[in-house]
């Protein structure tokens, strides 16, 4: 559904003091696997990976040192406290696996987007429940007063109720 083009660079540092390193200088550190490939550490830019991770059915297309390669996100590790994403695990996807990914995504915001209209057809209105909330009330009232009998309210006939 998404494609998206995002260039990145390799990294040869390593560890939790690079990565905190990278993530300073607003890169994500990445790896890419897949399809047979040699694991590929990389950075990317934090901002432009955040906002194509938003969207469904991702498809990236990374470049890095000229040379493009076809992914979709495995893993996200984002910070459990500020959200932030900390690492990002990206797997090599053939077209035709690209294009099979495309077309699941959109089924699937098709079938959402259908049940939300049938759900929106189906429900009512707030002001509606409100009117129908207060008429439910005011017959309860009503009810509870035939009940207490003659000039007794509902509150005395439960007063008498709880003193037998």
């Amino acid at each position: 559904m998404s494609n998206v083009s995002i260039a990145g660079e390799t990294r040869a540092d390593f560890g939790k003091g690079a990565a905190r390193k990278l993530r300073r200088s607003g890169m994500i550190p990445a790896v890419i696997y897949g399809h047979g490939q040699d694991v590929e550490h990389v950075a990317l830019p934090a901002h432009e990976l955040g906002l194509a991770l938003r969207k469904v059915g991702l498809i990236l297309e990374v470049t890095i040192d000229g040379k493009t390669t076809v992914v979709a996100p495995r893993d996200v590790q984002r910070d459990p406290v500020k959200r932030v994403i900390e690492h990002v695990d990206l797997v090599v996807v053939s077209k035709a696996e690209a294009a099979a990914v495309t077309a699941a995504a959109e089924e699937a915001v098709a079938a959402q987007e259908a049940e939300a209209s049938a759900i929106s057809e189906d429900s009512i209105s707030a002001g509606e429940a409100q009117d129908a909330a207060e008429e439910a009330a005011d017959h309860a009232a009503e009810d509870a007063a035939a009940e207490a009998g003659d000039g007794e309210t509902a509150a005395d006939a439960a007063s008498e109720e709880a003193a037998e």
